[in-house]
């Protein structure tokens, strides 16, 4: 009698046992009922107002004047009438060569140019004389013809000494080596004595216009091609293209510049386009080839959705997403598409809108689905932290 006790009993149990598999079995999956609450902290999406979006740039210094100083007659060096690193003025004389050929061919040419003057007006007296006889018959039409002829070559004769004569003169001119710009001369790579040939491939020396100064800076393609998709949605006007500057020592520049220009073409090994702004320089504080950063005022958004860093996640593949609450007090994973990070935010172009609850605190607590109770925080831009908004109130009252 008790062994048929024990095996119903053992019967019970094991019917219960499988009632209970086939219970949760049919539980459908993926239910959370039953999970308790989280208590999160959210921060309600405000559209910030006249957001400037800039963006820093690699670039370097360039002169906005370069002048190469080659001779362009031959010659000894005589003087050189300047010093490395100087101010020298447009026009002013840096060398003088040794102009004693030059200055016997002017006086060779103006002796023949007073010849050719002679003999042009021998052959225009003659010329005048047959006309007058030819009315009174008294040479021929040959004869005639022949001092018309005569003159006409005497009158080109004057001229090509004419210009023989200007010519001497202006290598005679060339003897002195001008510079052709205002600026800041270099080290000279000739010395007095030497010997240059007109028009050589070696400079003498090279003066560059320090004020202003052009900064070169590098910007990819796909950032110019972000920046054209980004002035085309509403609300975003194009910026004021000024430039500010970083040196390399951590400095900021003391003037602002102006972007000028940018090139057509895209460099093939770097696949970015130079963009060329330019700066004033009084002091001669930038100098040709120095490596700086360029800062340009891009863009500025009427009504700009900011969200800290700290609210936005990256799966695998790189994709942002962000934990929102919706109205039905659950949470809610939104990808979102992110343009650039603005200070310790990022600018969020599509997926969060204006008045969106944002998961702040908690996020690791909670999935897609999951039921929420929520408290509201404030952020603070400047000190990168989170409190109560409440807290955040009193403190502002106070």
């Amino acid at each position: 009698m008790l062994s048929k006790f024990k095996y119903a009993s053992g019967a019970l149990l094991i019917a219960l046992f499988v009632a209970g598999c086939q219970e949760k079995a049919t539980a459908p999956s993926g239910s959370h009922q039953g999970e308790p609450k989280v208590e999160v902290g959210v921060l309600t999406i405000e559209p910030q107002k006249n957001v400037e979006l800039n963006i820093e740039l690699p670039g370097r210094t360039s002169s906005s004047l370069v002048a190469e100083i080659r001779p362009q007659v031959g010659g000894i060096i005589e003087k050189r009438l300047f010093k490395a690193g100087e101010n020298v003025k447009a026009g002013q004389v840096l060398y003088q060569l040794d102009d004693s050929s030059y200055l016997s061919t002017v006086r060779q040419s103006q002796a023949n140019l007073e010849s050719a003057n002679a003999g042009l007006k021998s052959a225009e007296l003659k010329d005048r004389r047959y006309t007058l006889l030819r009315k009174q018959n008294n040479v021929s039409q040959q004869d005639l013809d022949d001092a018309h002829v005569a003159y006409l070559e005497a009158k080109a004769t004057q001229k090509g000494a004419e210009a023989a004569l200007q010519n001497a003169r202006i290598n005679l001119s060339h003897t002195k080596i001008t510079s052709p710009i205002s600026g800041r001369i270099g080290i000279s790579q000739v010395t007095v004595g030497a010997l240059v040939t007109a028009n050589q491939a070696g400079v003498m020396t090279t003066v560059r216009s320090l004020n202003p100064v052009y900064v070169d800076l590098a910007q990819t393609s796909l950032e110019q091609l972000k920046l054209r998709n980004l002035l085309s949605q509403p609300g975003v006007k194009k910026g004021t293209n000024k430039v500010t500057l970083v040196l390399e020592d951590g400095s900021k520049y003391s003037h602002a510049g102006v972007l000028e220009s940018s090139e057509i073409n895209v460099d093939e090994s770097t696949g970015s386009v130079t963009l060329r702004a330019v700066f004033p320089n009084p002091d001669n504080v930038l100098l040709p080839g120095m490596f700086v950063r360029g800062t340009i005022h891009q863009a500025t958004f009427d009504a700009a959705i900011l969200v800290p860093q700290q609210a936005v996640f990256h799966d695998v593949k790189g994709n942002a997403y962000a934990y929102l609450v919706n109205g039905n007090s659950k949470i809610e994973k939104r990808f979102i598409t992110t343009e650039r990070a603005i200070g310790n935010e990022w600018l969020v172009t599509k997926g969060i809108n204006a008045g969106d609850k944002v998961v702040m605190q908690g996020s690791a607590k909670i999935h897609p689905g999951s039921s929420v109770t929520t408290v509201n925080v404030h952020f603070n831009r400047e000190t990168d932290t989170v409190s109560p908004a409440n807290a955040a109130t009193n403190s502002s009252s106070n």
